[in-house]
């Protein structure tokens, strides 16, 4: 019997979210693809960063995934080794990025599919869908998304939650809402084997979501009709691909992921996430014994990179001989840009510059924690140079961590907190912080050695 491998293709890195033992590949050759492939565990990441690029970059991309993959399954296949690939283009529970276009070229890269479904509930965090319309839960209260800060993404923005009007709007038109087939809560946790043996030609699917349960229910009847044949591909958040992948609870306790500290020493943290939610975790951050703030002022690159860089880096040393953990954010100010191009050209001037920082924070570094999904992302492709790494488990819910293999030139061993920016609650950052150093919650806070005064609340 061929062996199920869920291959997902992810926006930003978060996406391994809600598994560990897998594998995250920040290149995409047809070598690097075969490694996932014939990886013991059954699923793998491969992280696009789509969600930092214009859709025209976006879409080269995954088709240049696409072309590699079957050319990575044929190689194997010539060898004795044919791995059924489930394909997930994995994205943001909050509905931001680049629909339809990924899903538009996995199909006609990878294809035909019978249908692709929509499933963008992330329960661990959350954000649910019922009666085809899709939440985040606030203060316990359900707001649809479209009524939140994500909507108004300068990039993904959107004027709809309920889903088939929501796929209406991002396709133009192509697929209207009434094409859409939607199921509902009722439908998930019932039989819909004659429904889903029934959807031919890529129809566009949405999947109501609650509970973990209901996605796990669902993936059953899905995997049973792809063993009748039936191609499915899926746009989804972090929730399917534990239904899909069905692993056991994690070896590493969350509150257990301190041992992985290399020699007890102090860490660094890299936030470059804006939504509000990052920043009010950052202030409880700052609050933390042990912390030292160093503030990227962004509205100074361009005048003299080389002299900042060297500032911000002499102030991380000093920090680290201290023993004091370096909290590096970029100025949490809001700049405005005349066009989407600009906005993004200049959100990677940014992360280039912080990557050149983690290029060269201290060797002895005990751990870092990278707060954004682009941020984390190019921090493992670029600041940490790993080709491929391994997801040990999450430390918090929603936030994975990844060790940088034993033979790293820089930071062997060295854990990576992959933490997205619109996850968690304010004490989430500082509750990384306090499992990775064993500090204890009720000491007192020092503000005493922080680099800049307290950030300014945004409106």
């Amino acid at each position: 019997m061929k062996k199920t491998k869920i291959i997902a293709l992810d926006d930003d890195p978060t996406g391994s979210q809600t598994v560990h033992g897998c594998l995250l590949l920040t290149r995409w050759d047809v070598e690097t693809l075969k490694q996932g492939l014939e990886d013991d565990s059954p699923l793998f990441f491969v992280l696009t960063n789509t969600r930092g690029m214009d859709s025209a970059r976006a879409a080269a991309i995954t088709r240049e995934v696409c072309v590699n993959l079957k050319r990575a399954l044929v190689e194997l296949a010539e060898v004795g080794c044919e791995p059924v690939p489930v394909m997930v283009s994995r994205s943001d529970s909050t509905l931001r990025g680049h629909y339809p276009v990924e899903t538009d070229i996995m199909a006609a890269e990878l294809g035909p599919f019978d249908a692709h479904f929509l499933v963008p509930a992330f329960i661990e965090a959350g954000r649910v869908t019922r009666d085809s319309t899709h939440y985040l839960l606030v203060d316990g209260e359900p707001v649809p998304v479209h009524q939140t800060e994500f909507a108004k993404d300068s990039v993904f923005g959107y004027r709809h939650s309920y889903l088939p009007a929501y796929v209406e709007e991002k396709t133009g038109g192509r697929i209207a809402a009434a094409q859409v087939e939607r199921f509902v809560l009722d439908d998930v946790r019932g039989d819909v084997m004659n429904r889903l043996m029934a959807l031919t030609g890529n129809a566009c699917c949405c999947v109501d979501a609650e509970t973990q349960a209901d996605l796990d229910g669902f993936c059953g009847q899905l995997m049973a009709a792809a063993e009748q044949g039936k191609r499915w591909l899926f746009r989804s958040a972090a929730s399917l691909l534990t239904a899909l992948a069905q692993l056991p609870p994690q070896p590493v306790a969350r509150e257990a992921m301190g041992d992985y500290v290399r020699d007890g020493r102090a860490g660094a943290v890299i936030v470059g996430s804006h939504v509000r939610k990052t920043t009010e975790q950052l202030e409880r951050l700052l609050e933390m014994p042990g912390v030292e703030a160093i503030e990227v002022d962004v509205g100074r690159l361009g005048e003299n990179d080389r002299v900042l860089l060297e500032t911000i880096l002499g102030q991380v040393r000093t920090a680290h001989d201290a023993d004091r953990t370096v909290a590096i954010y970029t100025s949490r100010t809001e700049l405005s840009f005349p066009t989407q191009a600009a906005r993004l050209a200049f959100g990677e001037r940014v992360s280039g510059f912080l990557m050149e920082i983690v290029e060269r924070l201290p060797e002895t570094l005990g751990f870092l924690i990278s707060k954004g999904g682009i941020t984390s992302n190019d921090v493992l492709s670029t600041g940490l140079a790993l080709g491929a790494s391994r997801v040990v488990g999450q430390i918090l819910t929603g936030c994975s961590v990844v060790r940088c293999p034993d033979d790293h030139p820089r930071y062997p061993g060295l854990p990576v907190v992959i933490f997205p920016g619109n996850v968690g609650d304010r004490e989430a950052l500082a509750t990384a912080y306090r499992r990775l150093t064993g500090r204890d919650r009720s000491l007192p806070t020092n503000a005493s050695h922080r680099s800049h005064d307290p950030l300014p609340r945004r409106a």
